[in-house]
């Protein structure tokens, strides 16, 4: 279990940040960064077991149907990935409370992201089964991406959409895998996967590859998707040394790692991580060396060296893997103490322009040998760890295909990356230290500030000579990779050998490029640029909103028939093609009882309300006559023994009622007249013809049976399964719960939506008698509302058992929120305080606490499970938590929708609007950020 309180307890840290912001303001980021070491610490107390050759697992049943459960597994290698989020979160976190600045409200928002970011990471790397990876793969872009986009800047926006764009869809491409996979080899278990490569061949095989590949590479910024990430720098600080540095990119290389034990053993698959990955780490350096922004040099340098991460790993030897582990390690302290340290010079010097640092050493000397210190790692000099995981990948690629020529060729690329990683290195490091002060008036910041950033800088040093110390969970990582083979151990010093040639040559050549650097920035001037991706991209996304928008054109239509067509012509279009293919008809197709008197009752009472509705020009007429439609089809359903569908429909009539007059309280009393004939005689006949569709249809499938098949099997066992008599609500509640919270979540998204596109400032409840209030709406919801509460109440508690449920009471819950908004609108006593942001919170926590609590008693998720209370206490059930969270969300989306159309035009609406301004993202490429740090 120790996963799952791992786990549990990074998100019970992020539910804590608001608590942490009240009580320490910007400093709650200390308390946070000594919880993520808590979760580090407890993930080392299994470190004897991994370094053992065995596992830590824990799994529960998720989906039974599909045999998918929520499992969670730590070998070495998702140890080593969940220490880099661990440890390097834990140094951010310390950062940030110097950086930061605003409301407590903005330095909430990024504590509570970035600690549930880690969180979803941690879930990426420990996951065992591949369904609970895409979710918390997605999970990492969805989180991202409002990262970047913090604050809602126009500068951020763009490459917040662009980032989740391209990740997201390669979140497609692996969701597409994981159904080939489950497909073809009938489990989604990682684990059982990779034990058994040899069950997947063929077509298959090349297809999964494939699209394992693309999603590796949107993550981890390969050509052609690289362009996202620099983009992605508008984002402050800690955000860039976080997620794209050490965590988030690292996704794609996690996923390389864990399916190259299926696919490594194939051509194709190590041809393409070489060629794409050396390639993009040459393409990413020599983007690199033609900046000067620090940012955006780190950006592209971060790319670079994700590239030579694929490159090594697509050699497919335990040498690479090892060399790989290792890099990864050593680019996460690197990369993140760099930018940590721009983000201080950023602050302290107003610019990232290398051009205007010079002499910065004289008045910041711990920041500048700081910054030199984690640049010699990324230039792989020793002693640090970067000289020791540089000089590994030198060897790795030695070894591809064999050793013979086309591995020195994947070396010598590697070798010219590396040369370029030294000479932008050089020019960062040369660019503080060269001539003159040009800004004396500057100071050394706190050492409260730079602290986080010289652990990880004086870490990546230390690692690099006693290298010994990682070797053992390092090799044991790489095994867990590619069982196949030996990795090696791992040494500062190996003695004089090729790798070392390499590492010299590296060096030499660096420091020419450096001393010519006039002429190479000209040269860099001078040649062709690459292929505008962003560009492309961008317009890719232009065209594919152009050709939405004229789909969705004739859906623009001011009057609702537009909207109406479409539909009902399909509906007569599929009757149409069903009556020419179908040949076999019911066998009980005319059998069964004659329709009733009362029906024909019913059925002559609609006409008549129907025909009403047509020649009605009067609003409150037409409004009257909708409601009489519904509710007499809510009586036939009721005469046919379906009081719960009757009850429903009977309540949304009534609360359509009520919306619609808070609607059209500005309106004009009396429709417009339908201009033209002809439309009125097209409308007519496609009604009689979806109408005839329909009945004849109806018939058809159902066969005039009194009991199909399912509804037979439920109405035998829903009891015995769930303890419920109630059948539809079992249904809602027990079997298909699942697909109940997935539509409640919807309306709580929709009911957040309308709060948030509100405008105005809260308003006071207003007191009976004022100006606007209706003195008979007013005593009629008095007196009513109390006893629509209760009966709101009773419904929620039988409906287990009887008619009722948590949609139901939510319904008429509502229905008395709308009405106290007709009577009062200012502000109805009882219910005018209501929000509609904690409810959905409420309902939601609710609802997601019912469907984990069975996992905790061995059993699937949203298992129905009693709840033992006390004797003079009702019986409790998880299915009715879970009812009761939807009965929150749905009286959510009731009184954000009531209260939002309830409010005159140009009046303050009493939903809360007074929105704070979030953290300040980053300015473009050679500009401060400015209000975001401190």
């Amino acid at each position: 279990m120790i996963l799952a309180a791992t786990l549990a307890w990074q998100v019970g840290l992020a539910v804590c940040v608001p608590l942490l912001v009240r009580r320490f303001g910007r400093d709650a980021g200390y308390p946070l960064a000594a919880g993520y070491l808590v979760a580090a610490a407890l993930l080392l107390t299994r470190l004897p077991v991994i370094l053992d050759d065995r596992e830590v697992t824990v799994a529960w049943r998720w989906l039974p149907g599909l045999a998918v459960h929520a499992a969670l597994r730590m070998d070495a290698l998702g140890l080593v990935f969940a220490l880099l989020a661990l440890g390097v979160g834990a140094l951010i976190m310390a950062y940030c409370p110097r950086y930061l600045d605003g409301s407590e409200a903005e330095q909430e928002r990024v504590y509570v992201t970035m600690t549930l970011f880690a969180a979803a990471m941690l879930g990426l790397v420990l996951a065992d089964d591949l369904l609970v990876l895409f979710v918390f793969w997605e999970l990492t872009s969805i989180l991202s991406f409002v990262l970047i986009g913090q604050g809602g800047r126009p500068a951020a926006t763009g490459p917040a959409v662009q980032a989740l764009l391209v990740t997201v869809a390669g979140g497609l491409a692996l969701l597409t895998a994981i159904v080939l996979l489950a497909v073809h080899l009938g489990t989604t278990s990682l684990d059982t996967i990779v034990a058994e490569p040899e069950r997947l061949s063929g077509v298959p095989a090349w297809v999964v590859g494939t699209l394992i590949i693309v999603a590796a590479f949107t993550k981890s910024a390969q050509l052609p998707f690289h362009f996202w990430l620099p983009g992605a720098m508008v984002a402050i600080t800690p955000v860039s040394a976080y997620l794209h540095a050490a965590t988030m990119v690292k996704a794609g290389i996690y996923l390389l790692m864990r399916f190259s034990a299926v696919f490594g053993g194939s051509w194709a698959w190590n041809g393409t991580l070489i060629a794409v990955g050396l390639l993009t780490a040459i393409l990413g350096a020599l983007l690199a060396l033609r900046q000067y922004d620090l940012k955006a040099l780190l950006a592209y340098s971060t790319v670079s060296q994700l590239g030579l991460l694929v490159g090594v790993i697509g050699v497919g030897t335990p040498d690479a893997d090892a060399a790989a582990i290792l890099y990864t390690v050593a680019h996460a302290l690197f990369k993140a103490t760099l930018f940590m340290l721009v983000g201080i010079i950023d602050h302290q010097a107003g610019s990232r322009d290398v051009r205007e640092l010079a002499g910065l050493h004289r008045v910041m000397p711990a920041t500048v040998w700081l910054t030199a210190l984690a640049a010699m790692s990324m230039a792989g000099l020793p002693p640090t760890i970067g000289f020791v995981g540089k000089e590994a990948i030198f060897e790795a690629l030695g070894g591809a295909y064999g050793g013979g020529w086309l591995g020195w060729c994947a070396a010598g690329l590697g070798v010219l990356a590396s040369v370029l990683t030294f000479a932008y290195a050089a020019r960062l490091v040369h660019g503080m230290v060269e001539g003159p002060t040009r800004q004396r008036q500057l100071r050394e910041p706190s050492w409260a500030f730079l602290a986080p950033a010289a652990v990880a800088a004086v870490a990546a040093t230390v690692l690099g000579p006693t290298v010994a110390v990682l070797s053992p969970l390092v090799e044991r990582a790489a095994d867990d990779a590619r069982p196949e083979g030996t990795p090696p151990y791992l040494a500062f010093w190996h003695g004089f050998t090729p790798a070392l040639g390499l590492s010299v040559l590296t060096v030499l050549l660096g420091v020419l490029m450096f001393l010519g650097r006039v002429r190479v920035d000209r040269w860099l001037r001078s040649v062709p640029t690459i292929p505008p991706f962003a560009e492309l991209f961008e317009r890719a996304r232009q065209a594919l909103l152009h050709a939405g928008s004229f789909v969705a054109r004739t859906a623009h239509a001011p009057g609702p028939a537009p909207y109406l067509a479409r539909p009902l012509l399909a509906t007569v279009a599929l009757a149409t093609v069903a009556a020419v293919t179908l040949t076999d008809v019911p066998a009980g197709l005319g059998d069964g009882d004659p329709a009733r008197p009362g029906d024909w009752l019913l059925l002559g009472m609609l006409v008549t309300a129907l025909a009403g509705l047509l020649v009605a020009r009067s609003a409150l007429a037409a409004i009257g006559l909708t409601g009489v439609v519904g509710l007499l089809l809510s009586a036939w359903f009721l005469t046919v023994g379906a009081p719960d569908v009757a009850l429903t429909l009977m309540l949304v009539e009534v609360l359509t009622a009520v919306v619609v007059m808070l609607a059209l309280r500005q309106q004009p009393p009396r429709l417009a007249p339908v201009g033209r004939r002809r439309p009125v005689v097209g409308a007519a006949l496609l009604a009689a013809a979806t109408g005839v569709a329909a009945a004849a249809g109806t018939a058809v499938l159902t066969g005039r049976d009194q009991v199909s098949g399912p509804g037979r099997w439920y109405l035998d066992r829903a009891e015995a399964l769930t303890g419920g008599a109630n059948v539809v609500n079992t249904i809602l509640v027990d079997f298909r719960a699942l697909d109940t919270l997935g539509e409640a979540v919807v309306l709580a998204v929709v009911a957040l939506g309308l709060v948030r596109l509100a405008a105005g400032r809260p308003v006071e409840p207003a007191s009976t008698g004022t100006a606007g209030d209706d003195l008979v709406l007013g005593l009629a919801y008095r007196v009513l509302a109390p006893v629509m509460l209760l009966a709101s109440a009773v419904l929620f508690l039988r409906g287990h058992e009887e008619t009722g449920g948590g949609f139901i009471g939510a319904l008429l819950a509502g229905t008395a929120v709308g009405l106290g908004q007709l009577a009062h609108p200012g502000g109805a006593p009882l219910l005018s305080r209501l929000r509609s942001a904690p409810l959905v919170a409420a309902g939601l926590l609710t609802a997601t606490v019912a469907a984990l609590v069975p996992l905790a008693a061995g059993r699937s998720l949203l298992a129905p499970l009693a709840l033992n209370t006390p004797d003079p206490l009702p019986s409790l059930s998880t299915s009715l938590l879970f009812d009761l969270g939807i009965y929150l969300m749905v009286l959510a989306l009731v009184v954000a929708a009531v209260r939002r159309l309830g409010v005159p035009p140009n009046q303050p609406t009493d939903l809360p609007t007074d929105l704070p301004t979030d953290l300040p993202t980053g300015q473009p490429t050679g500009q401060p950020e400015t209000g975001g740090a401190r």
